[in-house]
This record gives C-alpha cells, structure tokens and sequence, in this order.
C-alpha cells in the first residue's frame, strides 16, 4: 500500500489521541479544583454547620414553635428538653424571643467526622427582643461564655446532642473570691 493514502488516516488517528489525552487531562485537573471552582457547593465546615443550627434555632423561638425547635436537638438531648420547656414557658406566657443573635467570637475544632461535629465555642447573645402584649424588651446584655458542642448530622440534618458549658476562669476566680468573703 503506498504510505502516501495512509497519510490521512495516520492524520486522524493522531488527532483523535491528542484528542483523548487532552480530556483526560482537563478532567484530572477539574477534580483536583476545589469544589466552588467546579461549579459544586463545597460540604459546610463547622462554622456553617453552627450558623445554621443558631439560625433554625432563632426561627423557632421567633415563631415560639416549641415542637419546631425539638426538633432541632436528637430524641434523647437533655438540653433540647431544657430548650424546649424554656420555650414552652415563654409562649404560655404570651411571649416569644424575635431576632435572637448568637454572635461566635472562637471556635476551636475538637473532632469531626461526616456526620459527627464536636466544637469548642465561646459565644454570646447580641440581639434578641422578647415581644408580648405590652410590646418589646431588648435581651439583658450577654457575656461570652464558653461550651462544648457535640452535633450528628440525621437524615443530612445536623441535630445539637450536647451542649456542655466550660468553667471560665473568671468564674472560678468568682466562686474564690466569694468564698474568701464568707
């Protein structure tokens, strides 16, 4: 056969594996982007996670949905019960807590996993105006305090487990000082 009427399929084959080499690389060097680069929203990180659990939170307090807000916390939470009859308490007195702001001032990562979060977080309430009958009263000022947080992530929802408060060391230095003057 004369190498000159083989020319164009030698011309074609050798395109078709530039071709095909080109995609695999463009598709190795899209998976290595991060995800918002690739057009996909990234997984939240624990800032998220808790923004939006503060978030749902506020919402049922607002709405005084106490049944909204058990749902927040998993079935056996002693602090979810805690939460919910504090609600409970409000809304059978005609009350309900609207723009309640939890503002985070650090957060520490102690363990994650897929669907387990556990967070040190000093935080504190900076907004929130219980309204009734006899209108609004802006919360007392809140200090920042700091707490263990332990969520799961159910059913792709992440639910509080635990919420564990940290001694401070003003505190400690309170309860001394207190003692001291007994």
């Amino acid at each position: 056969m004369d190498p000159r009427r083989l020319l164009p399929y030698l011309l074609v084959l050798t395109v078709c594996a530039v071709l095909a080499t080109a995609g695999v690389v463009l598709v190795s060097q899209r998976s290595s982007l991060p995800a918002e680069s690739r057009g996909e929203r990234p997984a939240p990180g624990p800032r998220d996670v808790l923004a939006g659990w503060d978030s749902r939170r506020s919402q049922a307090w607002a709405e005084g949905d106490v049944a909204a807000l058990r749902k927040l916390y998993v079935a056996d939470s002693r602090t979810g019960r805690a939460d919910a009859r504090m609600l409970a308490a409000y809304v059978d007195r005609g009350l309900r807590v609207e723009g309640l702001t939890t503002q985070v001032l650090a957060l520490e990562v102690i363990d994650e996993g897929d669907d387990e979060l556990t967070v040190r977080v000093t935080d504190r309430i900076v907004g929130g105006v219980v309204t009734g009958d006899a209108g609004g009263t802006p919360l007392p000022r809140d200090r920042p305090t700091t707490r263990t947080l332990a969520l799961r992530r159910v059913s792709g929802v992440w639910l509080m487990v635990a919420v564990r408060d940290q001694a401070s060391a003003a505190d400690r230095t309170s309860r001394t000082s207190t003692s001291w003057k007994s």
